[in-house]
């Protein structure tokens, strides 16, 4: 049985590690509270009350855990990664795993030196069903050849409930490098590319001249040798919107195209997870809710067999080299 602590709850995507690693069939050993957000750790404790708080010395120090999940302030997470697979843990790290390329650089050489997987749970990707249903059909040829994505990947502020690195380019690693990430696995995954290049990118302050530095929009142009992608991020969902955004996902195909609303279908069908396939056979709406996410136990799987069934290493580098480099070359549009 895998046995996984959790150390770093500064996100809420923590929640979707553990869940996934429990369902799967993994012992949750104990968790660090430490954290910049109290009101996760007080979440944390009343969702999983039979977990024990350990010290995240004794955490990396027991050599009986198989892996390190982490979800802490983005700038912290790659120190924490390399620290956890020195010590013989393999990591779940959220997104974004690094927030520099010297970072990327450091987890790199640290894979290759301990064998260690290095993870990064895309849970746009990953925990979202009808996107695991349009993985399947582009894998059955239901649209030909992807020759295009475009990804959208809107949020809701929250103001209140933000600490204050939230605000800071250097804890988060800017918005390319912290949500747009999701949408350059996307690209990857869904066209089949194993690497890419940057064409574009652009940064932008629209809503909030009292924190220059902020970043609440971000767009990218794509490329690979197979395909082409579009990419724009934000944290403008109206607080009208019943959920924190309407993420959603467009693949073009050479025999039709699938969309994905994630989160929500607006003014149409209840619920989340929906996907609209149109081909020559069919045009269709599918409900995904019930589509069975298997990153947790291709993971599981992995950590036993020492296999990249889940998702390669070189991908997951791959995903942070060109995020990176869209966040860097970005031109900087807006309030300055």
């Amino acid at each position: 049985m895998l046995r996984f602590a959790v150390v770093g709850i500064d996100h809420g995507h923590t929640f979707d590690h553990v869940k996934g690693l429990l369902a799967a069939g993994g012992e949750f050993v104990g968790y660090c509270p430490q954290t910049s957000v109290p009101a996760l750790r007080e979440a944390f404790e009343k969702t999983y009350p039979d977990a024990p708080q350990i010290d995240r010395e004794k955490l990396f120090a027991d050599p009986s855990i198989d892996v390190i999940c982490i979800s802490a302030i983005p700038r912290d997470r790659a120190g924490l990664a390399i620290r956890a697979m020195k010590a013989g843990k393999d990591v779940m790290t959220d997104k974004p795993g690094v927030t520099t390329f010297a970072q990327l650089e450091e987890v790199k050489k640290t894979v290759a030196e301990t064998g260690k997987i290095f993870s990064i749970c895309f849970s746009e990707r990953h925990c979202v069903r009808s996107a695991v249903k349009a993985g399947k059909l582009v894998k059955e040829g239901a649209i030909g050849k992807v020759i295009q994505t475009l990804g959208v990947g809107p949020h809701r502020l929250q103001l209140p409930t933000r600490p204050s690195w939230f605000f800071d380019p250097e804890a988060f690693g800017g918005i390319i490098v912290d949500i747009a990430s999701h949408q350059v696995d996307q690209f990857l995954f869904y066209t089949g590319s194993t690497s890419g290049e940057v064409i574009a990118s652009s940064i932008g302050n629209f809503g909030m001249p009292d924190k220059p530095a902020f970043q609440d929009f971000g767009e990218v142009l794509l490329r690979s040798d197979k395909a082409a992608g579009y990419v724009r991020v934000d944290w403008f969902t109206p607080e009208a919107l019943p959920t924190w955004g309407d993420g959603r996902l467009t693949i073009l195909g050479t025999e039709g195209y699938i969309e994905l609303r994630k989160y929500i279908d607006i003014a149409g069908r209840p619920g989340k997870d929906h996907l609209f396939l149109v081909n020559g056979k069919e045009m269709t709406h599918i409900d995904c809710s019930g589509e069975k996410l298997d990153y947790f136990d291709a993971f599981t799987a992995d950590v036993g067999n020492r296999t990249q069934t889940a998702m390669t290493q070189d991908h997951v580098f791959e995903v942070c080299r060109l995020s990176l480099e869209a966040q860097t070359k970005a031109a900087r549009i807006g309030a300055r």
